[in-house]
C-alpha cells in the first residue's frame, strides 16, 4: 500500500482560522429488520453548521443496531446484505443463553458486534466525502419496530 500526501495548500487543506465543533442527535424510527438510509438527514444536519472541512463522527447508541456505509444505488445490495447476516447469525433460541428479550435479541447483538456502531466521514468542501454510490445506513437487527438514536459530532472549520 502506498500513501501519498501533498504539501501544497488547497481549499480543503488550508489552515483553519478557527476550529469549531457541533453535536446533535438524529432519531430513526424503524419498522423492523433492514437498512434505513440516514444519509440525507445527516447531510442536512452537517450543512446547517456551514463548515467546509472537518470530520463527522456518527455513533449509534444501541447494542442491537449498527451503522454501515453501503451502496445506495441497487436495493438488491441491501437485501443481500441482510440475507447474508440472517444466514450467518441464526435466530435460534437453543444456541444462546440470553433469550429473555426474544429470539432475535441475541442474534441482533452479534450482528451489531460484527458491524460498527460508529463511523467517521471526512467533510470536504462543505459536503460529506462519501463516494458516488455510498450511503450511510442504520442497520436494524431487531424484528420489531424500534426508535434508535444517533449522536452526530462534527469537528471542523
Amino acid at each position: 500500500m502506498r500513501m501519498t500526501s501533498s504539501a501544497a495548500a488547497s481549499p480543503e487543506s488550508a489552515p483553519a482560522s478557527e476550529l469549531c465543533q457541533a453535536q446533535g442527535r438524529l432519531t430513526v424510527r424503524t419498522r423492523g429488520q433492514g437498512l434505513y438510509d440516514v444519509t440525507h438527514d445527516t447531510e442536512r444536519w452537517v450543512a446547517s453548521h456551514e463548515m467546509t472541512t472537518g470530520l463527522l463522527t456518527v455513533f449509534c447508541r444501541h447494542t442491537s443496531a449498527s451503522l454501515v456505509i453501503q451502496e445506495n444505488a441497487d436495493p438488491d445490495v441491501r437485501h443481500d446484505l441482510q440475507s447474508f447476516f440472517r444466514r450467518l447469525v441464526k435466530e435460534d433460541r437453543t444456541q444462546y443463553r440470553h433469550t429473555l428479550e426474544g429470539s432475535d435479541d441475541m442474534p441482533a447483538h452479534i450482528r451489531s458486534a460484527l458491524t460498527m456502531v460508529q463511523v467517521s466521514i471526512p467533510l470536504c468542501s462543505g459536503r460529506l466525502a462519501l463516494g458516488r454510490w455510498q450511503g450511510l445506513y442504520l442497520f436494524e437487527h431487531r424484528k420489531s419496530s424500534q426508535q434508535r438514536e444517533l449522536i452526530l459530532h462534527l469537528l471542523g472549520a
